[in-house]
């Protein structure tokens, strides 16, 4: 039985990127996998993702770029607000300006930067570097 699906996924993808494999299989989906997925895309941790309807709760093909050092899921997910950004990049992040934090906002799953740009806080969800 899976109890968290988020942290699975990233599991499959940390463990997929460092054995060299060019895609993986995230399955079950969900909307927050989808844009947590969204986000590693833009910033270039993998190459592309497409959702595969399977009757039950779907899928993920996930196209590996080989880009993914090391990531995964924030338990607790902290409440953040915009001056403890610093702290947490501290906590998870190996150096400053490498990898993202990737945080649930009232305008969307995003990083911590651009939460930093919008000057809003939220809930940390994962981290990739």
């Amino acid at each position: 039985m899976q109890s968290d699906p988020l942290n699975d996924a990233m599991s499959v993808m940390k463990n997929a990127s460092s054995i060299g494999k060019s895609e993986c299989m995230i399955q079950p989906s969900s909307k927050l996998i989808g844009r947590v997925l969204k986000v590693m895309q833009d910033h270039g941790y993998v190459n592309q993702f497409e959702y595969i309807e399977d009757g039950k709760a779907g899928k993920f093909r996930v196209m590996m770029k080989g880009a993914i050092n090391n990531c995964g899921v924030i338990k607790p997910r902290y409440s953040v607000k915009v001056s403890d950004f610093v702290k947490f990049e501290a906590r998870f992040l190996p150096a400053q300006d490498f990898g993202v934090l990737i945080l649930t906002t009232t305008e969307g799953v995003m990083t911590h930067t651009d939460a930093k740009e919008k000057g809003v806080g939220g809930k940390l969800l994962a981290y990739v570097y």
